[in-house]
C-alpha cells in the first residue's frame, strides 16, 4: 500500500482506499475518504437499498465539476467475495453487473470514485421480475419541490386505496421517490402498465398539478409521472446514494409525516450521517412487505376498456413495444 492510500474497516472487511484526500466536491473540500466514511455512516441503510440488486454505478473521476460516466459491467478486477448477475438490457446485450451484498461493496465501488449507485428493481434471484414499483414524482421547468410534496401526500391516497404502500425518499434534487415492494411475479411490462395506471389516476385528481405526458412540450408547469423509470434498464438513484451537485446532496428515506417539513437541501453527507446516527434507516420496514399489483393493473384494464387508455411511448432507446404508440412529437405529427 503507498503512502497516499488507507485501508478502511468496511464489515469487517479491509477496503483499500488510494488517494483518499482526493477533493469529489470543491465547493465544500469534501474528498474521497469524506465519501467512503459517509457511506461506512449509513452502512445498514445503503446494503437494505442494494443488497442483491444489479447496480450500475455512476463514476466522477475527477469529481463532481469533471467528466463522469456509467459503468454497467462490473469491472473486471473486482474482488470474489461482490456477487454479480448477468442482466439483458433493451437492446439484447447483457452484462454482469454487480450485486452489492454488504458495505464493503460500496467502499470498494468509492475506491473508484463512485457517487451514486442505480439498482434496478429486481434481485440477482430473479432478473425479469421486479420487486420494486417505483414513481418518479418530476417536477417540470416552473414547479418546485412544494409542487412534488403535494403530488406525494395524493399519490400515497392513491396507492393505498388500490391496496398498496409506499416508502418516499427525496431525489437528491427537487423531486421525491416513491418506492412500493411488490411481490416478484409481474415482467417489466406489467409493473411499469402498474405505474402508468397509478399515475393516471393521480392525473384525474389534480389534472392542472400533475401530468403523464412523455413529450415535454405538452407538460406544462406540472410534476411528470415518469412512468418509463419502471421500463427496463432504466434506473434510480438509491436510497442514501451521493447525488452529483456541488453540495454533496443526498437521496434521503423520509417519513410520510416529514414529507413537506424536510427539504431535500437538509440532507448532505454529512447531515444525513447524523441523522442515520439519531434515528438509524427508517425504510428498514420495507423488507418486511411484498403488495399486489393487482388492483392497479385492474385500474389499468379499466382505463383502457373504458376510456381507451391503452399505453405510452417507451424511451427513445427501447425497441417498439407491442400496443405502443407512435413515437413522434406531437408538433412533427401535426406539421406531418
Amino acid at each position: 500500500m503507498g503512502d497516499d492510500a488507507v485501508e478502511l474497516d468496511a464489515g469487517g472487511r479491509k477496503v483499500r482506499l488510494s488517494h483518499p484526500d482526493k477533493v469529489l466536491f470543491p465547493q465544500k473540500g469534501w474528498t474521497k475518504r469524506d465519501v467512503a466514511e459517509y457511506y461506512l455512516a449509513v452502512g445498514p441503510g445503503v446494503v437494505r437499498a442494494l443488497r442483491e440488486r444489479p447496480t450500475t454505478l455512476q463514476r466522477f473521476p475527477d469529481g463532481v465539476e469533471g467528466e463522469w460516466f456509467f459503468q454497467k459491467r462490473v469491472p473486471k478486477n473486482h474482488p470474489a467475495w461482490i456477487p454479480t448477475a448477468h442482466i439483458t438490457f433493451p437492446s439484447g446485450r447483457s452484462a454482469d453487473e454487480m450485486c452489492p451484498t454488504e458495505i464493503a461493496a460500496v467502499i470498494w465501488a468509492v475506491q473508484f470514485n463512485t457517487l451514486t449507485f442505480h439498482p434496478w428493481p429486481v434481485r440477482r434471484a430473479d432478473v425479469d421480475r421486479p420487486d420494486e414499483l417505483r414513481l418518479d414524482l418530476d417536477p417540470q421547468p416552473g414547479t418546485g419541490y412544494a409542487d412534488a410534496v403535494a403530488a406525494a401526500h395524493e399519490l400515497r391516497q392513491v396507492l393505498e386505496e388500490y391496496g398498496v404502500r409506499g416508502w418516499p425518499k427525496t431525489s437528491g434534487g427537487r423531486g421525491i421517490h416513491v418506492f412500493v415492494p411488490i411481490e416478484p411475479r409481474w415482467t417489466f411490462t406489467e409493473v411499469r402498465r402498474a405505474a402508468i395506471a397509478a399515475g393516471r389516476e393521480l392525473e384525474r385528481r389534480m389534472p392542472e398539478r400533475v401530468t403523464t405526458r412523455w413529450w415535454k412540450e405538452e407538460r406544462g408547469e406540472k410534476i411528470f409521472v415518469d412512468y418509463n423509470q419502471t421500463a427496463r434498464d432504466r434506473t434510480i438513484a438509491s436510497a442514501y446514494s451521493v447525488r452529483p451537485r456541488p453540495h454533496a446532496p443526498v437521496s434521503a428515506p423520509l417519513r410520510w409525516e416529514e414529507v413537506g417539513q424536510a427539504r431535500p437541501e437538509d440532507f448532505d453527507i454529512r447531515t444525513m450521517a447524523a441523522r442515520f446516527a439519531e434515528v438509524g434507516d427508517v425504510h428498514a420496514d420495507m423488507e418486511d412487505h411484498a403488495f399486489s399489483l393487482e388492483p392497479l393493473l385492474e385500474l389499468a384494464r379499466r382505463d383502457e376498456a373504458e376510456h381507451g387508455l391503452g399505453d405510452l411511448p417507451y424511451p427513445p432507446d427501447h425497441p417498439k413495444m407491442p400496443g405502443e404508440p407512435k413515437r413522434v412529437q406531437p408538433s412533427r405529427a401535426r406539421k406531418a
